[in-house]
């Protein structure tokens, strides 16, 4: 019999909130949930061997099917065995459709019924990606979850607009599912948008989940609204979602976000911000975020966290950190990430026990507190 695409069980849920904690078996191993999937847009997480990610605790990575169709190609990668082989990444693989990154294209891109005309940021060719294509990528770097091709709506926008840009949602949702080939070992995931509109979420809900999708994203979120709006959005409409399928929240994002998402029953994240941070000298840890290049830290012979067990905690002093960064040695980058990863590998390790042992609902309270005490 041929492997199983994916496979999600509920291991345990907490009393006092919707948390969840589960196991999501696919064909290159299995992602304990709540998860968070460090990115690799371009088949890499930025200054990390994939050694280096598995052994901070990441499960599954993210890549994007944009930035792999437009360089190197996905023929090629085909070619030479696949994504998993290509970069030589053992575990799970999440491929974006690459539906946002044509959104943040703005003026280099046409959205048609048909799919998205654009020119490409690396050269200025013009390329056409529709849900079709989007699947054919995907099933070509034969990932372990694809995502159908979706309109990001643009915040702010109007009702009619959002409503709009649901229906192409939609449309190339059922286009997707159809041009799937290979769903013996790929599982694919629909999304839901709708802007800011809780109507239009429900709709996309009852829509989406009509076409019976191996499980559910919520798109179209953390794109410049609010922050209370975008929590209101993810509480209200993640109830809604089958119970047996996990969720995914695209996008975020802070561990703030993170741990009140997972309090709606979100079960996978991804975000740029601890590897995009660190490139920029922010660094995450629980009591302050720590901004290495600053002079208070040029003689602080003292670790980054001493809560931390991550590699660049137990060796080097926030003194050498600030050298490295401010000296623009390469070294920084690969330290940096490799903290900030590891904060959020176990951030997540922290969420999966409060579930396991039934107090997340303190659990988050505690940590938001604290959160809020340290920025004070």
């Amino acid at each position: 019999m041929p492997p199983l695409k994916q496979h999600f069980r509920i291991l345990n849920t907490d009393p006092g909130s919707a948390a969840r904690l589960g196991l999501l078996s696919t064909v290159h191993g299995e992602v304990h949930t709540p998860a968070f999937m460090p990115v690799g847009t371009q088949g890499t997480v930025k200054a990390l061997t994939p050694d280096t990610v598995k052994s901070l605790g990441a499960e599954i990575i993210l890549c994007n099917t944009y930035h792999l169709y437009l360089r190197p190609g996905h023929r090629l990668i085909e070619s030479l065995g696949g994504l998993h082989r290509f970069m030589n990444w053992p575990g799970p693989i999440l491929t974006d459709s690459g539906g946002f990154q044509v959104y943040s294209l703005g003026k280099l891109r046409k959205v048609t019924r048909e799919g998205v005309i654009f020119q490409s940021h690396i050269d200025g060719s013009r390329h056409k990606i529709t849900p079709e294509l989007a699947i054919e990528i995907q099933e070509a770097l034969n990932t372990d979850i694809m995502m159908c091709l979706d309109e990001c709506t643009p915040w702010p926008a109007g009702f009619q607009e959002a409503e709009s840009s649901l229906s192409l949602t939609l449309s190339w949702a059922e286009r997707s599912r159809k041009a799937r080939t290979n769903s013996s070992s790929q599982a694919l995931y629909g999304i839901i948008q709708g802007g800011m509109y809780l109507e239009l979420r429900r709709r996309a809900v009852e829509a989406i989940t009509a076409m019976d999708f191996d499980g559910y994203a919520l798109g179209g979120v953390s794109v410049g609204e609010p922050k209370p709006l975008m929590e209101q959005i993810v509480s209200e409409t993640a109830p809604l979602l089958p119970e047996d399928r996990p969720h995914y929240l695209m996008g975020v994002g802070t561990p703030e976000d993170i741990v009140r998402a997972v309090d709606c029953g979100i079960d996978l994240f991804d975000c740029v911000m601890p590897t995009r941070c660190a490139r920029h000298g922010l660094l995450f840890t629980n009591a302050e975020k720590v901004v290495i290049k600053n002079a208070r830290y040029r003689e602080d012979n003292g670790p980054l966290d001493s809560d931390c067990d991550c590699y660049t905690c137990r060796n080097f002093s926030r003194a050498y950190l600030r050298h490295l960064y401010v000296a623009g040695e390469i070294l920084a980058m690969t330290l940096n990430t490799l903290h900030n990863i590891r904060y959020y590998m176990r951030l997540m390790e922290q969420i999966r026990s409060a579930i396991g042992r039934g107090q997340y609902a303190a659990f988050k309270t505690r940590f938001l507190k604290d959160r809020r005490m340290s920025e004070a």
